[in-house]
């Protein structure tokens, strides 16, 4: 919601008020006793609802702007590499594979 904000503002459109709505289906497989648990996203809604004096082409352009220019839901569409390091007791720990 706060890029719809942003890219109203950049697009002079008035948002008076915007909710969304963010449905998360996932999955877990596997065993954390077993050392092999795996969670999967495996779907996501997102319904908005938005109160404003502009067009709807105008609002739509703004909408369609903020969801190019979240970085979660781009994260989402577009899966990136994620490298992970962990420190234990202030030195490095190997986490290794199961």
């Amino acid at each position: 919601m706060t890029q719809v904000a942003r890219y109203g503002h950049m697009l002079k459109v008035k948002i008076n008020n915007v909710r969304m709505r963010v449905v998360a289906r996932y999955r877990v497989d596997g065993s954390v006793l077993n050392d092999t648990v795996e969670a999967n996203m495996v779907g996501a809604e997102t319904a908005l609802e938005v109160e404003s004096p502009d067009s709807p082409e105008r609002v739509a352009r703004v909408l369609r702007n903020a969801e190019r220019g979240c970085f979660v839901m781009q994260a989402l569409q577009k899966p990136v590499a994620v490298t992970t390091t962990a420190l234990l007791n202030g030195q490095p720990l190997a986490l290794g594979s199961a």
